[in-house]
């Protein structure tokens, strides 16, 4: 590796996402093994749900059941106290595309971004929105227009929602208003318009970060996965780099902050996001490193 201070926390995995420090253990998801993965003290990784139309985002509920994306069928999964995956939410019509990352806040509201395209199949880049999945599983499209959300945060005061915009050059927020809806879309950092480009690889060559997954600090700044430039990055508000962990030659998919003391940066490694080439390789590993200042806010 290109930095020492990094550990292998997993290995021998196909695609990894969603990692969250959850009641003292590190939670991740497997694409295409189909698993939501849970990290024991012994230090290996134990598959604890099986999602059969792919997993993506994770979190917990106020009475700690685990809800899951899942992705092909463009629903939320709930886990019951007996194991079994439920219907939480089906918002296959509120959905472009594959439904991808989500944050559940403490409250129980669950903020859900899909692709909005056909991504793996080739199709041409188009944007989308968040859906709000409330705790009684009702469902609704709460901001629109955002160019591949993908990596969430809650602020610790529960009234800003941070996120990602893969292919949009940019990391946007929004206020959380009472009713668990959002205000307007405002920048939190911002490299420059892409404009209405459909060819996802020009969006991508004319990007300065293409953020995946997102952590926040006690010092308000973001860790994101910057994905095809082989680093993660910790960013202030406004789009400062105040620190970069680089991993060449493996990518960074998706990232959180957690440990005990909230100071383990985890970060999800692969060569690629190619969907045909993770399935038929088993290359994806977790990494950690430690970082100076703690975790902060949702997940």
């Amino acid at each position: 590796m290109a930095q020492t201070g990094i550990k292998v926390v997993a290995q021998g995995l196909t695609y990894l996402e969603g990692p969250r420090w959850h009641d003292g253990a590190l939670w991740f998801v497997d694409f295409y093994t189909h698993g939501v993965y849970c990290v024991g003290s012994d230090g290996e990784p134990r598959k604890m749900v099986h999602v059969e139309n792919q997993p993506s985002g994770l979190g917990w509920l106020p009475d700690g059941r685990m809800l899951v994306v899942s992705m092909k069928d463009r629903k939320v999964l709930r886990q019951e106290e007996d194991g079994s995956l439920v219907v939480h939410a089906d918002i296959w019509d509120l959905c472009a595309g594959h439904a991808n990352d989500m944050v559940v806040a403490p409250n129980g509201n669950a903020y859900v971004g899909d692709f909005g395209f056909d991504l793996m199949g080739g199709a041409p880049f188009q944007t989308t929105g968040l859906v709000l999945v409330r705790p009684d599983g009702s469902a609704q499209q709460v901001a629109l227009g955002l160019e591949f959300p993908n990596g969430m945060v809650i602020t610790p005061d529960g009234a800003t929602l941070i996120v990602n915009e893969l292919f949009g050059n940019r990391i946007s927020q929004f206020d959380i208003l009472p009713d668990g809806s959002l205000g307007p879309r405002r920048d939190f950092a911002n490299f420059g318009s892409l404009g209405s480009e459909g060819d996802v690889g020009k969006r991508i060559a004319a990007a300065q970060i293409v953020p995946d997954g997102l952590a926040l600090d006690a010092e308000g700044a973001v860790w994101f996965a910057d994905t095809i430039h082989q680093r993660a990055v910790r960013m202030a508000e406004g789009g400062r780099i105040l620190q970069e962990v680089h991993t060449a030659p493996e990518g960074i998919f998706a990232v959180a902050l957690g440990g005990d003391d909230g100071k383990t940066l985890f970060m999800c490694a692969a060569p690629d996001w190619d969907e045909g080439q993770r399935k038929a390789a088993r290359q994806a590993r977790m990494l950690a490193t430690r970082v100076a200042v703690r975790h902060a806010g949702t997940p």
